[in-house]
């Protein structure tokens, strides 16, 4: 690729905090994001912002009881853009930002410390019910759909006497009409589980060989086709989900970027076959997929296999000196993302010829 036509991933603004942020998301039809996470005291905070001028105004503070280590819009309308948050009391809550002293919904989901949540069907192309996913240290995998109290609609534990591994990342995604859906989780033993929630079966699973920092289906709203599982020890894979054997599972590749633990991966709203890495080096790679010539062949017995394709790394760029711990795309510019890492420090950055990819 000629470099005048690389991509270019530009830190257009920064600002340092005086506490430790988790994460970070943009507020849907808006220049605004919010970053989530706790002050040295122990107690949580939420802090919006909003882009003006190149430079970031600071809207409001909301203080929390409980430190917060991740939030999502997802399963929000692009009216109400409620904000879900997990703690680490394991509280599960839904705010309006515009009233947020007291949440819309609020379940003690978890024992333990929230580590990932998702959402889906809030956005005005999204099928079934609004429903909120949530993975926890203490190993189980729960749906909620706010319009229910107390109670989640799914569980997805290890049975009684079973070991229990910590869940670090959760995904929906299949949900292409009212009745299909589905739930991935990764664990910090390499174990991937793909749920069926339509059928409540437990549809595909494999092992990693390293704790899975985090997955994310390529679209959440169609039916599947990609996931990217990002681990410790540098190792990123990518599954083509269109075709699954019935021994070899799902085929996929694997790549080795960052040098270090690869903390979460992040798909271009704009454009499914690119997605960004960040790393615990304080970088950040963008990755385009290339699909092969023929998506599936036949083995010998006539069943159906698939076939990968091959990634290509577009650019790489060192944000910080500590890991990028949380980013996010805009769902409305493309090329525009919000990043934070562990000094302390929120980024708007920008990706130049995304358009050209």
């Amino acid at each position: 690729m000629d470099k005048l036509s690389k991509p270019q991933i530009i830190s257009h603004i920064e600002k340092s905090v005086d506490y430790t942020i988790f994460d970070a998301k943009w507020i849907p039809c808006s220049a605004k994001f919010v970053i989530m996470g706790t002050r040295p005291r122990g107690t949580g905070i939420i802090q919006i912002y909003e882009v003006s001028s190149g430079n970031l105004s600071l809207i409001k503070t909301i203080d929390k009881p409980n430190p917060i280590k991740c939030g999502t819009f997802k399963a929000s309308s692009l009216r109400t853009r409620y904000l879900a948050t997990g703690d680490f009391k394991g509280k599960l809550q839904l705010y309006d930002l515009e009233k947020p002293s007291e949440p819309v919904y609020s379940a003690n989901a978890h024992g333990e410390i929230i580590n990932a949540i998702d959402g889906v069907a809030g956005d005005s192309i999204g099928c079934g019910a609004p429903e909120i996913l949530t993975g926890s240290r203490e190993g189980s995998v729960k749906v909620w759909d706010i319009r229910q109290k107390d109670q989640p609609v799914a569980t997805m534990e290890p049975v009684v006497g079973g070991s229990r591994r910590d869940c670090w990342t959760v995904a929906f995604g299949n949900s292409y009409n009212c009745e299909e859906r589905c739930v991935t989780a990764g664990f910090d033993n390499g174990d991937i589980k793909m749920f069926d929630l339509r059928m409540m079966t437990l549809k595909w699973e494999t092992n990693l060989k390293n704790g899975v920092c985090c997955i994310e289906f390529d679209r959440r709203d169609v039916a599947m086709n990609k996931l990217v599982a990002t681990t410790l020890e540098s190792k990123l894979f990518l599954f083509d989900l269109r075709t699954q054997h019935p021994t070899k599972g799902f085929a996929y590749l694997t790549e080795k970027a960052h040098s270090s633990t690869i903390w979460l991966v992040r798909h271009l709203p704009q454009n499914r076959e690119i997605c960004a890495t960040a790393g615990g080096n304080g970088s950040i790679s963008l990755w385009k997929y290339e699909y092969p010539e023929k998506r599936y062949i036949e083995d010998a017995e006539g069943i159906q296999e698939g076939v990968i394709g091959s990634l290509k790394l577009l650019q790489q760029s060192t944000m910080s000196s500590q890991p990028v711990n949380s980013l996010d795309w805009s769902p409305d510019k493309l090329g525009l993302a919000v990043c934070t890492s562990f000094d302390q420090c929120v980024r708007v950055i920008i990706t130049t010829k995304l358009n050209l990819q």
